[in-house]
């Protein structure tokens, strides 16, 4: 007798019992959005792009304001020009120095503010001692006016010093000086003034 086929056997066969599964697709896999991605990056370098423009828009808006003033101030259009007096010159004219050393025998006429603008200072230098000799003349007694301060300045008289002007003997080639006294300093350097001693008149002088 031939033996009956195992049915245990072919119960338990793999080809009878069980069926092969099917593994998923590599597509079929869970993965990001792309399109998501795309458009947050999109989305990120707008806005990085309008912070910047912002940022430059403010920067220009400040600059600008800051710069505006300079141009347009009445103020600073008004000062900048301005030349400090200490820097100003104006030397006598070729005409006005021939008249003073022919007429009155000097040159280097100079009129300056000294102690802090207490005093305005008054030089010449000799060149011809008879002509120059009413400028050191005690009797002739000096006087410095200014139109623009509205003042007239007189040389003043010291205790133990006498008056504040050499009055010796002119001698050629040497400088002689006088100070007047400025009261409440009305009269600044970068003023035009006169100075008159006894016939002698010099015009605008200007004070350093």
């Amino acid at each position: 007798m031939t033996p009956a086929p195992n049915s245990s056997k072919e119960k338990n066969s793999p080809a009878l019992t069980s069926t092969p599964t099917r593994e998923p697709r590599p597509e079929a896999r869970e993965t990001p959005d792309q399109d998501a991605q795309g458009w947050i990056g999109i989305l990120r370098i707008t806005s990085n792009r309008f912070v910047l423009t912002i940022a430059a828009l403010l920067a220009f808006h400040f600059s600008s304001m800051g710069q505006t003033p300079s141009a347009t101030s009445p103020a600073t259009a008004k000062s900048a020009p301005v030349v400090p007096y200490r820097y100003q010159t104006k030397k006598l004219s070729n005409r006005a120095q021939q008249f003073y050393s022919l007429v009155w025998g000097i040159d280097s006429l100079t009129v300056k503010s000294v102690e802090s603008g207490e005093l305005i200072k008054f030089t010449y230098r000799v060149i011809d001692p008879n002509k120059a000799r009413v400028l050191n003349d005690k009797q002739s007694e000096p006087f410095l006016i200014d139109p623009r301060a509205g003042v007239k300045l007189v040389v003043p008289s010291l205790e133990k010093v006498g008056q504040l002007r050499q009055s010796s003997t002119p001698e050629s080639g040497k400088v002689y000086w006088m100070a007047f006294s400025n009261k409440g300093r009305l009269v600044r350097p970068g003023h035009f003034v006169d100075v008159s001693i006894g016939l002698f008149r010099a015009n605008s002088l200007i004070v350093h």
